[in-house]
């Protein structure tokens, strides 16, 4: 299930409210154990410690929904630390899984004993997964999601809590079941955050210093460019440097208009292959199609596919 976002805190009968977690979603079953992307990719390979917890703590027969997380050592999440993961050898991650250990926080359970719970009202999948959860024995990778029908408490949580790192509030209502691809969560977040996929560069592939931003034009299906981000830092241009390649084969123009922050000349940039999504932070200013004023960055999404980016300008 997914969430659409919204600008307050909903309240109301059967609602229910949850931290949302800066991580990897993922998918997690036992018998055989695998961690699952949101797009179907495999991660068990890359978080062994995860897999190991669920082999040895849970029975055969379950699926759990929940986000992958990586406490750092000033308390914070960090969302660098599964990039780097993300990207590291099986042998590598083993060794990382010691030093720099992650964290799978459980929200919900789609299945238990081989019994499917999808259709069943989330208060009832939320009271089996605490059931199922006491069996684990902490401290462990495995983490059962905190849970409040009281909004006064989401409000302290969404105040307070991102001075550790968490994003926002969730709200759920108790009496749904679960409907994979449906938008029938909500997510309440402290900045208005959204992905775009990388058409081009400023730059060279190897030192990008901004990037030229695309969505998909909902009525053709086409790539158009929706805009430019500002000047990457020298971390962040050697982040992406190993995820960005060159190619001629392209749907844009060698040369484009930049309409952006007041710029009508003619831009030259270097084409790249289409498929790394970024997450990015847009003012809701538009002209012709595209953000009007430049964006900043905020990171890479491996764990995302171009498919998964908003059509058009919208952030959902």
């Amino acid at each position: 299930m997914l969430a659409s976002a919204v600008d307050h805190l909903p309240t109301g009968e059967s609602l229910l409210y949850e931290p949302k977690w800066d991580g990897f979603r993922c998918l997690a079953e036992t018998g055989p154990v695998r961690l699952t992307s949101r797009q179907g990719r495999l991660l068990s390979q890359r978080f062994p410690e995860i897999v190991d917890a669920l082999a040895q703590q849970l029975p055969e027969g379950v699926l759990l929904d929940g986000e992958i997380i990586h406490w750092a050592s000033d308390g914070r999440l960090d969302f660098g630390a599964l990039l780097r993961r993300n990207s590291a050898s099986p042998r590598h991650a083993r060794a990382l899984a010691r030093t720099a250990p992650c964290h799978l926080v459980v929200f919900d359970l789609l299945r238990a004993g081989g019994r499917d719970l999808a259709h069943r009202a989330l208060s009832h999948r939320r009271a089996e997964l605490e059931r199922l959860m006491a069996l684990v024995e902490q401290p462990s990778p495995l983490t059962l999601g905190w849970q409040t029908d009281n909004p006064e408490v989401a409000m302290q949580w969404w105040e307070e809590m991102p001075a550790v790192g968490v994003e926002g509030v969730m709200v759920k209502d108790a009496r749904r079941s679960y409907r994979p691809g449906r938008r029938d969560w909500r997510k309440w977040k402290h900045r208005v955050t959204t992905e775009a996929i990388v058409g081009g560069i400023v730059g060279h592939a190897r030192a990008p210093r901004a990037l030229i931003l695309g969505r998909v034009d909902s009525s053709t299906g086409e790539l158009r460019v929706a805009g430019r981000t500002s000047d990457l830092t020298p971390d962040q241009s050697e982040e992406l440097a190993g995820h960005v390649v060159k190619t001629d084969d392209h749907p844009w123009p060698r040369l484009l208009a930049a309409t952006w922050g007041g710029d009508e000349s003619r831009q030259s940039y270097t084409r790249v292959v289409p498929d790394l999504v970024v997450e990015v932070c847009p003012d809701s200013a538009e002209v012709s199609g595209r953000w009007r004023h430049v964006v900043q960055y905020l990171r890479a999404r491996p764990d995302l596919t171009p498919g998964d980016v908003p059509p058009d300008l919208d952030t959902e």
